[in-house]
Parts: structure tokens; sequence; C-alpha cells
């Protein structure tokens, strides 16, 4: 991780659950869920038509017409459930302007998934781009229960992928990508296999100040719209000293929803 102040992008909530304490950490996320709701309804679900769900499910695969319950809780990763063979398009319809983002089966066929899965379970719908951070050039979001960074995520993390990962003496990683306007890509915690779900795009050549960490997965890729779109998303960006970020929006950035174009 960059040692500033404030940790740069961080998925900080994600733990798999264990075995032998399964039904205790159940009844302990239902419980946080609950409390969550409250804060994530009043914060973002402002036409009120897309309630968060406390459902706490296996991962399956959900319908691709995302008529499957919505669902922000689970107990595992998910299986393989988009064919790579398959060009897949994230659409995020935003209160700025819509993003599509061309997913990578081929690098990061199993990061990819899991966002294809997330997205079909309603996971990112109705959510606030909470985080807005020129000074490395990057919209943060993903984050349905607190629509913060402090977010305990679905439940599970997934395994790192696109090339080799190496674990640092100070407990952060190095890993293989680069980094460049228009992408999509994984936010983490410091350790090995810490992504989640949350999310950032990355607006600017400031990202590239995170090519010495090279650990956030690269999974996707927007369209010159796409990035015209999150450029004026970083145009409402104000200084503020009482925000943990450093500064917020003008006003907010809702993921009203995404949806997945497969071709």
């Amino acid at each position: 991780m960059i040692k500033k102040t404030r940790r740069p992008i961080e998925n900080s909530g994600n733990h798999s659950n264990k075995t032998r304490i399964t039904a205790a950490l159940l009844v302990f996320v239902l419980l946080g869920s609950g409390v969550a709701l409250v804060f994530s309804n009043s914060d973002s679900n402002q036409d009120g038509d897309n309630e968060f769900s406390s459902n706490i499910l296996p991962t399956n695969c959900p319908k691709n017409d995302k008529s499957s319950p919505r669902t922000i809780d689970f107990t595992r990763p998910p299986p393989r459930c988009i064919e790579p063979q398959k060009t897949h398009t994230a659409v995020f319809d935003t209160t700025e302007g819509e993003i599509r983002v061309a997913l990578d089966t081929s690098l990061t066929p199993n990061t990819t998934n899991n966002f294809v899965v997330l997205t079909n379970y309603g996971y990112y719908d109705n959510t606030l781009l909470f985080r807005l951070d020129p000074s490395i050039g990057i919209i943060q979001g993903g984050s349905p229960h607190t629509n913060d960074w402090s977010d305990q995520g679905p439940g599970y993390t997934i395994s790192d992928e696109g090339g080799l990962f190496l674990p640092l003496s100070n407990g952060g990683v190095k890993g293989p990508f680069t980094y460049s306007p228009g992408q999509l890509i994984m936010a983490r915690s410091s350790g090995l296999n810490s992504s989640g779900a949350q999310f950032f795009f990355s607006t600017g050549e400031e990202v590239s100040l995170l090519d010495n960490q090279g650990s956030y997965i690269v999974f996707g890729e927007t369209d010159t719209q796409g990035l015209s779109v999150l450029k004026k998303m970083m145009d409402l960006y104000e200084k503020d000293e009482t925000s943990p970020y450093g500064g917020s929006p003008k006003r907010q950035l809702l993921i009203r929803s995404v949806t997945i174009e497969t071709e």
C-alpha cells in the first residue's frame, strides 16, 4: 500500500467465514447488515424502489437477467458462471452518465466472473461512488453495506491473478500490473488474495503512481465516452478537511444499476 496518512485504496472488511463458527458469523452479519441498511438507504436509495437485501446465500450462479433476489452477503466465492469465450461488457448507469466497460476474461477470468456474479445479484445497484482522489486519479465504489471504504464486503475474498504477486516484509504485496486512465480495477487490503467487491476507476495519468505496487487487479477498460464521464465526475471534487478521504464530490455520484451484456 502507498504510505500516506489516508490509505489509498482499501477493501478492509473482506474476510472468509470459518466453518466452525459459520452460525455465529451469520448472526453477526445479519445484525450488522440490519444496522447498515438504515444508513445505506438514507444515503443512496433515493427513489426507494431497490431496497438492500440482507440475504445470506451460498454463492450460486444468479440469473443473467438479474431476476434473482438482490443479495449482498454470501458464504463463499462464486463458482464459474461466465463463458470466457464470450465478450462481457459491464454497463454502469450513473447519475453523471453511462460508463461501458469491456471486461477481461482472458487475463483475469476469475476476477471478471466474480464481478459479473455480484452484478447479476444486484450487488452494486443503488450504491455510491463514494471516494474521489485526484492525487492518484481514482474514483472508488462497490460498498452496498456502508457506502464507504469500511464496508464488510460480500463475505469472502478472491484469489489474485494476472501475474506474479509477491508478499513484502511490510505486509504489503507487489503485483504485476501497471495503470493508465480508463481502467476498471479491484480494490484490496494489504495482504495476498484480499480483493472482494470494492473497485475503482482510473481517470488520469496520476494513477501510474500505483505502478510501484502493481497489486490492484485490472479487469476491464472503458471507452472514450466512458472516460469522459469519469473525468466529469472527477471535476466535481472539492477539498474537505472533514472527509476521511480529504475531499468529496459536490453532489452524490450514484450508480443506479450495473448490467452485463454478453455476446
